[in-house]
């Protein structure tokens, strides 16, 4: 991940960076490998993100479709 600065602007490259960041899961992946996760929790985990995911998709749909 390559960030520029320009105009020796430091504080906006370093928002740029966090908000790429952001947008690529890395700050959420380092939370989660701050301690264990047994493999049961981690199903569990991606079943109810998987749901959720499902469940805004299927908002948007109805709300898009006008229902």
């Amino acid at each position: 991940m390559e960030v520029s600065v320009r105009d020796n602007d430091v504080d906006q490259a370093l928002r740029a960076l966090k908000k790429k960041m952001q947008r690529e899961g890395i700050f959420r992946e380092m939370k989660m490998r701050r301690s264990y996760e047994k493999p049961s929790e981690r199903r569990a985990r991606e079943k109810a993100e998987a749901i959720r995911r499902a469940r805004k998709l299927e908002r948007k749909r109805i709300e898009r479709e006008g229902f």
